[in-house]
């Protein structure tokens, strides 16, 4: 039974991505119809903020959206150090110590929402709602914004301006799908309140702090924005902030929707639809992939309990909600790092090796659909890089969306590539040599190998999920992934951003019988096998040192 609600799950993903990609492409596509309905209001915002919805270059367009987050964290940051003066909070927490207000102000700006504090005792209601939810709905209007320009420059058109494509993703997209979503969660029994936590009596006579707030608010836009921080610390696994099965499913289904809409948006605005739906199907199929692996693997159970003769008809539940299962919770774990969202209803750190693996090349690849905007980014970059060694193994120029990819934009790409694996590798490597890092470590073994590893992969990719056997909230790893996350968040926006902006000034090539199509099958097995060939090459050896050295351990 759990199979075929899991496919009729996997069914909506598919139904609803279409539509929604039309919605967005005629959402920033100045709409007649939209535009009467968000049109005033946005231009009160514009007077207001005094923007000038004038046309950017590429440069102005970058420098606007760092300068723009880079102004936010500061504001968020001492929100943090300073909620222990300021109103709402009705449990007294404390000012964040200053490496964790840094990396908590990082984190949620650049849509990772790696959280080193408990979310319930961590933050205040202000805390949570001028900070975390406040950045909740900017981190994702700024790389959807980005995401657009990326796809206009691609398509020939004008870049338009940050200014005017980040507020027409708050005003006509998260606001309002979100407050629809907070108010289903809250039908479904997720608290919205200012309320201060309820005092229970127990059986024994004690009392007891129960912690509640407005979560209902905070969840919508945590998963519509692929944001993932919990209100509360064990986040999805909170009876809480995930109460029954359709609230399960709703935030999977949020998690999804606008990943799995890009493709189309795309199609629809280069004008390509058949190429829109090629990196869908292809997207689909590494997601299937990879659910299919931690299903499989979970389903039968951990080889070192089995061989002890103990039940696993259920599999590998250590970690995982009984509420929802082996199967459901494998889906969940595909569908939050396929999505870059990193919101959990199962710890990870307990998942099997194989099974472990499979969230960790997600995010090491970032191209399962990926994070809203900065995923399908990198999504196109692997298209490039298909279509460029397609043109070398048949002596022909690469040409993209009719373009020529010539030196300066592999150049650009090449980097964008290894910078990733580099910031990752690189942050693992001091993290191993030094003793501030391996005492985190709580598994001296293979296993620990992965905890340090999935901890930067998820900090790089902007994800946020971890292996919480990391003690990671100390000045160190607060520092580091902090770091980490800054630079893997803004690097590759901008020079992805600089590879559009230089394919937009060159003429179209007339399409020839040698063209190198990309809108049919053979271009979408290309594509997949250069995300593997890739991933392979530069992600291997470190998997082999972690989680499948654990795996040939157990067996």
């Amino acid at each position: 039974m759990a199979w075929i609600a899991v496919s009729i799950t996997i069914g909506l993903f598919i139904l609803l991505a279409q539509p929604m990609g039309a919605y967005l492409e005629k959402a920033f596509q100045g709409d007649s119809k939209l535009e009467k309905i968000f049109g005033s209001v946005e231009k009160i915002i514009f007077k207001i903020a005094g923007v000038k919805p004038y046309n950017q270059n590429w440069k102005q367009y970058a420098l606007a959206l760092v300068l723009t987050n880079s102004l936010m964290i500061v504001f968020v940051y001492l929100i943090f150090r300073l909620q222990g003066v300021l109103p709402l909070n009705p449990s007294n927490i404390p000012g964040m110590e200053p490496t964790l207000a840094f990396n908590t102000a990082i984190s949620f700006m650049t849509n990772t929402n790696l959280q080193h504090y408990s979310g319930e005792t961590g933050l205040s209601y202000l805390s949570q709602m001028l900070g975390i939810t406040f950045m909740m709905f900017a981190a994702p209007a700024t790389t959807l914004a980005i995401a657009i320009a990326f796809i206009r420059s691609l398509a020939g058109k004008k870049l338009g301006n940050f200014f005017v494509d980040f507020t027409r993703a708050i005003t006509r997209l998260l606001l309002p799908l979100s407050f629809v979503a907070a108010l289903i969660f809250v039908l479904l029994g997720v608290p919205q309140t200012l309320e201060p936590a309820a005092v229970a009596n127990t059986v024994e006579g004690a009392k007891q702090l129960i912690a509640r707030g407005p979560v209902a608010s905070l969840l919508s836009i945590k998963e519509l924005g692929n944001n993932g921080g919990g209100f509360f610390g064990v986040n999805s696994a909170h009876p809480f902030e995930n109460p029954n099965m359709i609230s399960n499913i709703l935030q999977m289904i949020l998690m999804m929707l606008l990943p799995t809409a890009l493709p189309f948006t795309y199609g629809r605005m280069v004008g390509d639809k058949k190429q829109g739906r090629i990196l869908f199907v292809s997207m689909l199929m590494l997601f299937l992939i990879g659910f299919g692996t931690i299903a499989t693997t979970e389903l039968q159970g951990n080889p070192a309990l089995n061989q002890l003769g103990i039940q696993y008809d259920e599999g590998n539940m250590e970690g995982k909600e009984v509420r929802f299962g082996t199967v459901w919770s494998a889906l969940y774990a595909t569908v939050t790092t396929a999505s870059e969202t990193g919101s959990v209803n199962t710890m990870h750190d307990t998942l099997t090796p194989i099974g472990g693996m499979v969230p960790l090349i997600n995010m090491l690849l970032n191209t399962v659909f990926g994070g809203v905007g900065a995923g399908f980014i990198n999504v196109i970059m692997y298209a490039m890089i298909a279509v460029f060694i397609s043109g070398l193994m048949v002596g022909r120029t690469p040409e993209f969306l009719g373009k020529k990819l010539e030196g300066k934009e592999m150049k650009l790409i090449a980097v964008t590539l290894l910078f990733q694996p580099l910031l990752i590798l690189g942050a693992s490597a001091i993290a191993f040599s030094t003793e501030l890092g391996m005492g985190a470590i709580s598994n001296s073994g293979f296993h620990g190998i992965t905890q340090v590893i999935y901890e930067y992969t998820s900090s790089a990719a902007n994800n946020g999920s971890g292996f919480e056997g990391l003690g990671d909230n100390t000045p160190f790893w607060n520092i580091s992934t902090g770091l980490v996350m800054y630079l893997g968040r803004y690097f590759g926006l901008v020079t992805m951003l600089a590879v559009a902006a230089s394919l937009k000034e060159k003429t179209l090539a007339p399409e020839t019988v040698g063209t190198f199509r990309t809108d049919n099958g053979l271009f979408g097995g290309i594509f997949v096998g250069t995300i593997f060939l890739v991933g392979a090459l530069t992600f291997f050896p470190i998997l082999v040192l972690g989680p499948i050295a654990e795996f040939l351990t157990l067996k």
